[in-house]
Parts: structure tokens; C-alpha cells; sequence
């Protein structure tokens, strides 16, 4: 490493951390120009300003989409600020992951491996836009749905610009034919982006997911002065109605409330029943 790249990289530490320039010297020197290892190797000497800007929370950003020949990438990108998320270089540097992730499948470790245009890597790209901006930047997740076994759609809730938002819901779509039944997949998606669904039907709900549920319907039932019998009764309801109102086909549907998903994609079969085969949905932040 040159002494004018040791230099900009101990800038851009300085900034990351708030850690002195010899403490970062050091550091940079012992990880051999890493900047990530670099914040590691102050944080395991105590330097209490090491993760300054890394232990912040980045819960807002983007969800950027891209669609070619039937195959969908989407990824999460996460900002601490929606001021942050309008900036013209983060935007920027969205899109170009986008293109990475879509080449990439949406592998994490391979994506922070790829180049960027101007020939860095995306994790040092990632690491001087943080310097740049001022803000915790996390590239926090990615999907890819390749177009075997079915037709893939998606949806873009409170777009900033086109296949870029805040929500963007994905689905795969099995028994779909082109030209005579395909919207279907554009309403399926979008009924995804509004209800959240957790699961296709309600064997794939999470059996920790329920439990913990349960608990909860439980613990409210017998504080509100029930007797453990009543409780346990009152319980199975509420349970299933959770179950009901968080899997995609037993979901009351957005566009007619006296239907449900199942009914729905029965109205709109021809040639052969449709069946959700897959479905994602991200929301900025959601979880973090």
C-alpha cells in the first residue's frame, strides 16, 4: 500500500470511527489496508470510538428491483435516514448494486466481491460511501428468482422512481398464460406488498412463530381475569384466526373483502389451476 493510499484510507477511518490518526495508522498497517478489519482490530483494543458510526442503526433506504427475459433480482439497501435515502450517490450506488446482485443471483458474499465501475470492490465502495455520507450504510439483503418452474412478477409500493421504493414484493406463479390470465400475477404481488403475509399457506408459518404467538393470545386472555379453561378456548380461536390473517391463500383479499386469495386465483384459472410457488417481500428496515 502507498503512502498516498495509507493516507486516504486513514481519512476515511477517522471518519468511520472518530479514533485518532496514529491509533488508525496502526491499525491500518496490521490489517494490511482492510478498512473492516481495521475497525475490528479497534474495537479489540478497547478504543471505545471504533464503532462510532457501525454500531448506529440503519433502519431506513431502499428497495430497488430489476426484472430481464422473466428473472427478478431485488435488494435491500439501509440507511440511517430517508434524507440520507434521497441522496443522489446513494441512489446511485443502489443502482449499480442492483445490476451487481442481478448478475450475482443475489449472493451476498459474491456481491461485496464484485466491482463496482470504477473498478473497486463493492464492500471499499461501500466503505467510502460511508465516509463520504456521513452514515451507517449496510447492503442488508438479497433475492433472486430464476424463471424455472414458473412466471415471476413484482410490485414497487411508494416508488421514488421506477422498480425503486420503500416496499417491492416478488412472487412466482405457476399455470400462468400469457396474455390471458397474466395480471393476476401483478394483483397477487401487490396483495403481498399490503398484507405481509408470512407464509404461502399455513404449514409454512414458523412453528416458533405460532408458539410464541400463542403465548402472547395466552398471557393477555389470563391477565385480562380468565379462568385457564376459558383461556385455553378463547386461545384456539385467536390462534387461528393468526394463522388465517398471516398465510397468503387463506388471506381475505385486498381487492374484495368477501374473497379470499384461493378464491381468487380459482376465478382466474384456464388452462390450469395457478399455484404460488414462491413469494418475497421487503420493507425498508422491517426488522432491523
Amino acid at each position: 500500500m502507498s503512502d498516498k493510499d495509507l493516507l486516504n484510507n486513514i481519512k476515511k477511518l477517522r471518519e468511520m470511527t472518530g479514533v485518532g490518526f496514529k491509533d488508525c495508522k496502526l491499525a491500518l498497517v496490521d490489517s494490511e489496508g482492510d478498512l473492516e478489519k481495521s475497525i475490528e482490530y479497534l474495537r479489540k483494543k478497547g478504543i471505545a470510538k471504533a464503532s462510532k458510526k457501525m454500531s448506529r442503526t440503519a433502519s431506513d433506504g431502499l428497495v430497488l428491483a430489476k426484472e430481464d427475459n422473466g428473472e427478478i433480482s431485488m435488494i435491500e439497501i439501509n440507511s440511517e435516514t430517508d434524507f440520507v435515502a434521497k441522496n443522489k450517490d446513494f441512489i446511485s450506488f443502489c443502482k449499480q448494486l442492483l445490476d451487481i446482485s442481478f448478475l450475482c443471483k443475489g449472493d451476498l458474499d459474491k456481491i461485496n466481491n464484485s466491482k463496482m465501475n470504477d473498478n473497486t470492490l463493492v464492500k471499499d465502495s461501500l466503505v467510502s460511501l460511508i465516509a463520504k455520507i456521513g452514515e451507517k450504510i449496510i447492503l442488508r439483503r438479497s433475492i433472486f428468482f430464476d424463471k424455472k418452474g414458473g412466471t415471476n412478477f413484482f410490485y414497487v409500493h411508494s416508488a421514488v422512481e421506477k422498480n425503486i421504493g420503500k416496499i417491492i414484493s416478488l412472487v412466482k406463479l405457476d399455470g400462468i398464460t400469457k396474455g390471458k390470465n397474466d395480471d393476476i400475477g401483478n394483483k397477487i404481488s401487490m396483495h403481498i406488498a399490503a398484507s405481509s403475509p408470512l407464509a404461502i399457506d399455513k404449514e409454512g408459518i414458523k412453528k416458533e412463530i405460532i408458539e410464541k404467538e400463542l403465548e402472547i393470545i395466552k398471557a393477555e386472555i389470563t391477565n385480562s381475569g380468565k379462568s385457564p379453561e376459558i383461556a385455553e378456548k378463547i386461545s384456539k380461536g385467536k390462534i387461528e384466526k393468526f394463522i388465517n390473517d398471516n398465510s397468503l391463500l387463506h388471506q381475505v383479499w385486498i381487492m374484495d373483502p368477501k374473497k379470499k386469495v384461493s378464491d381468487v386465483l380459482k376465478e382466474c384459472k384456464i388452462d390450469q389451476e395457478i399455484k404460488v410457488l414462491n413469494f418475497e417481500r421487503y420493507k425498508v428496515g422491517e426488522g432491523v
